[in-house]
């Protein structure tokens, strides 16, 4: 064996040892990684089990030694109920996870809606309209509002035949008219001038639907009589 063979199987022989070298290294760096994991989880566990001695401490009046084996043997008579509970609770967030984009989808439709209701102006009708009846409670009192849902028969009539076709028109009418008037030009008669216009055919229509519309609401019953007529 010459020098050269020599220099080059001292050469591997190197290699080899530097390798084992390196792993050795590598061992010692996981065996004092592994130490003080050890130390640490000893700590941690320490703290944890000193913890649990104090909370233990605290409970110890309210807990007796048979009660845990009373609730591991309760677990295990109802270990179906709670796999069936598992179960329907397993069942209700699939169905909550089924149900999220639907719901998602109503609650964009619903601001939606609300949304198209404040562009239309019904939150400040109904904004005026709380304001209106504040306004109604503090001007009247519970005696006003008795009175009211007493006579509300008789305003609802009342305003049922105020809108009739024929008394709106005969109102509407009445308005026109009055408006056309002009009281600073209406000049002052004479009591001679006064009858020469009775006679004339518009005021004898005039008169006597004032004469008959007088006779008639005279003789129309009142409502009060006529109910204590009936009473009687």
């Amino acid at each position: 064996m010459n020098n050269e063979e020599i220099s080059q199987q001292l050469a591997a022989l190197d290699r080899k040892l530097d390798l084992i070298s390196d792993e050795m290294v590598a061992l010692r760096r996981y065996r004092l990684e592994l130490e003080e994991l050890k130390e640490d989880l000893t700590r941690v566990a320490k703290d944890v089990f000193q913890t649990a001695i104090e909370e233990m401490e605290e409970v110890a009046p309210f807990v007796h030694s048979g009660d845990f084996a009373h609730l591991v043997r309760k677990l295990v008579r109802n270990t179906r109920n709670i796999t069936a509970l598992t179960t329907q609770v397993e069942s209700a967030m699939d169905l909550a996870k089924d149900a999220t984009p639907l719901g998602k989808e109503l609650f964009n439709d619903f601001l939606g809606t609300l949304d198209e209701l404040d562009r239309k102006g019904y939150f400040d009708f109904f904004r005026e309209l709380v304001n209106v009846l504040d306004r109604v409670v503090t001007s009247y009192s519970v005696e006003d509002v008795r009175l009211l849902s007493d006579n509300v028969v008789a305003i609802l009539e009342t305003v049922k035949g105020l809108t009739q076709p024929e008394m709106l028109q005969s109102i509407n009418n009445a308005m026109v008219v009055y408006r056309k008037l002009d009281f600073d030009s209406i000049e002052e008669i004479s009591m001679w001038k006064a009858f020469r216009e009775i006679n004339r055919p518009e005021m004898r229509r005039a008169l006597g639907f004032i004469m008959s519309f007088m006779r008639n609401l005279s003789e129309h019953p009142e409502s009060g009589s006529t109910d204590e007529t009936a009473v009687g």
